[in-house]
């Protein structure tokens, strides 16, 4: 088998999104002849905890650990609540204090590229042996946090070896970049490393076709996009009996559905019976924007907020909700999020109510599998005749979404992508 180091700062027992992608491809990988080795941080300062998957982590897997000096903890005596809100991308819209305003700014322009920039020398030199002395020919960096590239591009440098950098997110062109408080000198440096990266590495991975064609306009070098997907797993044919509507993951400043509030207290005002079965199930971090529009549009009674939750646990929830909420913010740099999520969604075979930016990816996604219907913001009226026609199918029992085409967004299916990608000569 051919060896492959992934360099990566999510993995278990941080909880996540940003963790399942890799946890994924490397549980797959084996099956297409690479033996993945993964290079983690010893010490991590993780905002989310998920023990349980741990449990997914391969016994044989070569793991290398290295300690991280991260920010957080000497951050956290200005504001110890204020830190952890910050590092898990919940930003204010609004006004913010002035320690946030100070926070940002630490953040933004004394951690460059992200508060992880003290694991990059020391990485660097670690994994500089390592590779020497096993012979590794390839290497792999996930980013965010951007860092981990800096690592693949001091490697790349040193070494003749193939250096992949795969993108979960944008860098200098995701939406909460300009609430950094970034000076023009800043600026500059962010966008001076991301071209770095993308002219240095030997090959992109992208998480959407909206990222692919961005990246094009910046880099010669060979990009390929690659989702993330679903995983077999429990499954329950069991429904909430209430109609719940689930939105699972970080309810973060700007995705706040005003439009779909307003729809459901109008629903409650004038149906009794929707009023009797309505339950708004919230699981995920939720910011102070949609807990005090909740309360303007007196929805409290209906809302179960039951923060973070087990993954494992996460997907019977999602099976069992009669309609899934996905949410994105309502900007020009958001079209090309895809939320990890979105996928499990298709799995669960539940209707998913889309509110999103115009042209949003995601939502583009939702229409062509048939997995239910995609709004934009402020289509309060389009949102509640939805809601009406599903909430009579509901009571007939009838509330079925039947996903078309999505067997290729099966992790097994992405890793034999992924493992002809490496493979793939360069011309």
């Amino acid at each position: 088998m051919q060896k492959v180091l992934i360099i990566t700062y999510y993995w278990p027992p941080a909880g996540g999104p940003g963790v399942q992608r890799w946890l994924k491809f490397i549980k797959y990988l084996p099956e297409f002849d690479f033996s993945p080795i993964v290079y983690i941080p010893e010490n991590p300062d993780y905002p989310i905890i998920d023990k349980e998957l741990l449990n997914e982590v391969p016994d044989d897997l070569h793991i290398l650990k290295r300690p991280i000096k991260e920010p957080y903890a000497w951050a956290a005596l200005l504001s110890k609540k204020k830190t952890k809100t910050i590092s898990s991308g919940i930003i204010s819209d609004k006004s913010i204090s002035w320690t946030e305003k100070v926070l940002l700014w630490i953040r933004g322009n004394l951690f460059i590229p992200d508060a992880r920039k003290l694991w990059v020398k020391p990485s660097t030199s670690f994994l500089s042996r390592f590779i020497e002395k096993e012979a590794i020919k390839t290497i792999i960096t996930t980013g965010p946090p951007h860092s981990v590239h800096l690592i693949g591009l001091r490697l790349k440098q040193r070494h003749a070896i193939e250096w992949i950098a795969d993108f979960r997110d944008p860098w200098t062109s995701i939406g909460y970049h300009k609430k950094l408080r970034l000076t023009p000198s800043s600026r500059r440096k962010h966008e001076h490393l991301e071209k770095a990266v993308l002219d240095k590495s030997d090959k992109l991975i992208v998480t959407s076709i909206t990222t692919k064609a961005e990246f094009e306009k910046l880099t010669d070098t060979p990009i390929k996009t690659i989702t993330n997907g679903f995983d077999d797993g429990p499954s329950t044919k069991e429904l909430d009996s209430k109609f719940t509507i689930s939105h699972i993951g970080s309810l973060l400043t700007g995705r706040n559905p005003e439009s779909l509030w307003q729809a459901l207290q109008e629903l409650v005002a004038d149906d009794e019976l929707f009023a009797r079965e309505l339950r708004i199930q919230l699981i995920g971090v939720v910011g102070e924007e949609a807990l005090t529009a909740l309360k303007k549009h007196k929805l409290m009674e209906f809302v179960d907020i039951l923060g973070y939750v087990p993954h494992e646990e996460v997907l019977e929830l999602q099976q069992k909700s009669q309609i899934l909420l996905l949410l994105e913010i309502d900007s020009e740099e958001t079209r090309g999020i895809v939320p990890g999520k979105l996928f499990e969604y298709f799995k669960a075979e539940r209707p998913i109510l889309g509110i999103g930016p115009k042209d949003w990816e995601a939502g583009q996604m939702i229409t062509a599998t048939n997995s239910g219907e995609v709004f934009a913001h402020g289509s309060k009226e389009a949102i509640k005749t939805v809601l009406l026609d599903w909430f009579k199918r509901y009571q007939n029992n009838n509330l079925v979404y039947s996903p078309e085409h999505i067997k290729g967004f099966h992790r097994r299916v992405l890793t034999e992508s992924l493992a002809n990608y490496i493979r793939w000569e360069l011309s």
